[in-house]
């Protein structure tokens, strides 16, 4: 079965849901006030042009809603709990644009009706909303149970923990595809013949296997050990989820995920709600094909200069490493000689005779990273988040800090917190010491801290103090 195909069931069935509370709110408003301007007849107030085009655009304003909602970012993973109350803060959202922007234009009989219109549309709207789609989440999870969606998983562990979390697991409609011993210390409890190897055939099981998901559960490591080793996860690039308890304390900040009466924490999921991943993505992509629009003559002029400073290409293209640690070419003006890297990859710094004259002037005021809105309209990047890096200097860093990779668990960025505060880093060690923003960051995002950032960069770029 194809998820899309279950989002787009909810997605049909709240369209429809819309139009018919549309039309039944609009029945009783039309009753409600007995006649409506040059409305005689119910069939006349329903060609109204309010009514008519409501009854046209507002189903597609709920999906609006709804897709800022983050309601189907994830559709065979929903609680009923969080549906209930992601369907009441949109309904509530909804109603008040429809009523800021329709009802309210017109002049009702008395206005004590438009308390009775709000609570009305509203009652109606959730309701129906919730019921319809309550009841396609119930089918949902039967259907999972059942076995129609098996996601596979590999399970890190072979002791009682492992156990029963597999038979969790199985319960719920996920398929263990089979269990890793982790540590020699760690008692046998699950069937011998599921074991698939030890930690070192990590590389090998995962090409060999469909494995979608990791998920840790082991007493046999104590704290240091075990966050070493979910940090060594992460270059394999899927979902890794661990149980909770005192041992793990250290992933407070990770989203806790439930299966039953096992708590998960998902630690490579960032702590941005489904909400805000969605008006992130929306804000990044309408603010750069904006910027890359109102600031083409600054691209043409800085084109022009790039050419005429040094011969080569203006746009300089890198391979960077993105989210979930897949690569993407970044682009930015050029701001160095053509054979400035010749004998392989080396960091810039201040005084670096590799940058050309108007390349310095470029960096100092951050001009040269202009084109990387393209990267962010492509969806290859943010406006915020944690610089990309080259995977050759990813892999000096990850041997002293392996916890870099979280940050591959967020979108990288045209500016961070990192580049605020600290800024270009000309060594491996000035890069272990930015990278402290970075976590920072990352273990507090949210989208009041991206607008600061992108303040202290307009600050930034205006002062000149880009180097």
């Amino acid at each position: 079965m194809s998820y899309s195909k279950e989002t787009w069931k909810y997605i049909i069935t709240d369209f429809l849901t819309a139009a018919l509370v549309w039309f039944a709110f609009n029945v009783l408003r039309y009753y409600q006030q007995v006649v409506f301007r040059d409305a005689n007849t119910l069939d006349e107030f329903l060609l109204y042009p309010s009514v008519w085009l409501g009854q046209v655009f507002i189903p597609f304003y709920w999906l609006v809603i709804y897709y800022f909602s983050g309601y189907y970012n994830k559709s065979l993973a929903k609680s009923r709990l969080s549906e209930f109350w992601v369907t009441l803060i949109s309904s509530v959202i909804g109603v008040f644009g429809i009523f800021m922007f329709l009802i309210l234009n017109e002049l009702p009989i008395r206005y004590q009706i438009y308390y009775y219109f709000f609570f009305e549309l509203l009652g109606l709207h959730f309701t129906l909303t919730y019921l319809f789609r309550l009841r396609l989440t119930m089918h949902l999870l039967k259907r999972i149970q059942q076995g129609d969606f098996a996601i596979h998983v590999l399970v890190l562990g072979i002791g009682e923990k492992a156990l029963l979390l597999s038979q969790y697991l199985e319960k719920v409609g996920t398929k263990v595809t089979g269990f890793v011993r982790i540590s020699s210390k760690e008692d046998l409890h699950v069937n011998s013949e599921q074991i698939l190897g030890n930690s070192a055939d990590l590389p090998d099981l995962m090409k060999l296997y469909p494995i979608e998901e990791l998920v840790v559960a082991t007493d046999a490591l104590d704290e240091t050990a075990l966050s070493k080793f979910l940090y060594s996860l992460y270059q394999y690039k899927k979902p890794i989820k661990v149980w909770i308890d005192k041992k793990t304390i250290l992933f407070s900040k990770v989203r806790l995920k439930t299966i039953s009466a096992v708590p998960l924490a998902e630690i490579t999921e960032n702590n941005f709600s489904e909400a805000e991943k969605n008006i992130k993505a929306f804000s990044d992509r309408f603010v750069s094909c904006i910027v890359l629009i109102v600031l083409s003559p600054l691209f043409a002029y800085i084109a022009w200069r790039v050419k005429k400073d040094s011969p080569g290409p203006i746009i300089y293209r890198q391979e960077r490493i993105g989210f979930h640690g897949r690569p993407f070419m970044i682009y930015k003006f050029r701001t160095m000689y053509v054979d400035a890297e010749d004998s392989g990859p080396k960091l810039s710094h201040e005084e670096d005779s590799r940058i050309t004259p108007f390349g310095a002037i470029m960096r100092k005021y951050r001009l040269d990273e202009l084109p990387q809105f393209w990267n962010v309209l492509k969806g290859d990047m943010s406006l915020v988040g944690p610089r990309p890096e080259r995977k050759y200097f990813i892999d000096q860093i990850v041997q002293r800090a392996p916890y870099y990779y979280l940050l591959h668990n967020v979108k990288p960025g045209i500016t961070s917190l990192g580049m605020v505060k600290y800024g270009y880093a000309s060594t491996v060690d000035q890069m272990l010491e930015r990278l402290e923003y970075d976590i920072i960051y990352y273990e507090n995002m949210s989208l009041a801290l991206d607008i600061t950032i992108l303040v202290y960069t307009i600050k930034t770029v205006v002062t000149g103090k880009g180097i």
